[in-house]
């Protein structure tokens, strides 16, 4: 099981790297060119927060059954000072949570604005620094920091 869940958080991180992405394209597109807030834009909106939201109901089962997560609570006082193990034991985890929360907020200040102009200028900027804190917390392929593939097969 805790194969499988791992392949679908891996898999649903590029549904909401693709959702937020259009979102806040959506968002500052609308705030730039002062457009009317469509209810495409408000469909948008709530199933960016939508995906964001299942990915971290996968992310903390994940946290639950996790054996690096597990390892890294039991043995905290040596765990803490290995790299990996104290990634995803507590640095992964609290800005994803940052991330999920920052998404959060935008969507409902977003949701209760009364103009137009806005909606989107709140979209836009809640939904950038939640966009940067997450690309900065995610196991890249590249990253030379903390590595893991891409994609997971499952």
């Amino acid at each position: 099981m805790y194969g499988t869940l791992l392949a679908l958080h891996s898999l649903t991180r590029w549904l909401v790297l693709i959702t937020l992405l259009f979102a806040i394209f959506r968002s500052y597109r609308g705030w730039l060119l002062r457009s009317p807030y469509l209810k495409f834009d408000n469909i948008v909106r709530h199933i960016t927060t939508t995906v964001a939201h299942l990915q971290l109901i996968l992310g903390v089962w994940l946290y639950f059954i996790s054996p690096i997560v597990a390892y890294f609570l039991h043995h905290f006082a040596t765990a803490v000072h290995e790299r990996a193990i104290r990634f995803f034991g507590m640095e992964h985890v609290t800005m994803m949570l940052i991330g999920i929360t920052l998404i959060t907020l935008g969507s409902a200040r977003s949701k209760r604005q009364t103009n137009d102009l806005q909606k989107f200028k709140t979209m836009a900027i809640w939904l950038t620094v939640a966009l940067l804190v997450i690309l900065s917390s995610v196991p890249w392929s590249f990253s030379p920091l903390i590595s893991r593939p891409n994609f997971r097969s499952f």
